[in-house]
């Protein structure tokens, strides 16, 4: 049964968000796409996501930036990180900032449903 709630995906890869759209439309969830940090802040209500999937490496940003700026902004929604660049160094921000999970590109199918089914469960 799809979910009424949103899942936000902010990555710069067009060919990236439309293919993590499909994929949580097969799995009954709606996806919000974001191109960049600044798109995702026009939203009016960041609260209301499951949860927001955002790529590591955005032009000109660093999703882990964003995630302490939505922090800082009082978004306490839950965070999967994606990344195409992983290292020592990305893998430990990421993890202190705070996300339930962090996957490196390629990554299966499963590995992103199971974090935002679970966050889905956690806002239940």
């Amino acid at each position: 049964m799809p979910t009424r709630a949103p899942v936000f995906v902010v990555d710069d890869d067009l060919s990236m968000r439309i293919s993590i759209k499909r994929l949580l439309r097969e799995h009954g969830f709606m996806a919000l796409l974001f191109e960049s940090g600044a798109a995702l802040f026009d939203h009016s209500d960041l609260q209301t996501a499951i949860c927001i999937i955002i790529d590591i490496d955005l032009n000109n940003e660093s999703g882990i930036d964003l995630r302490r700026r939505l922090i800082a902004e009082g978004v306490t929604t839950p965070v999967v990180y994606i990344t195409g660049n992983d290292s020592a160094a990305n893998r430990s921000d990421a993890i202190e900032s705070g996300c339930i999970a962090y996957l490196t590109k390629p990554f299966s199918a499963q590995s992103l449903v199971d974090p935002v089914e679970r966050a889905r469960a956690g806002a239940g």
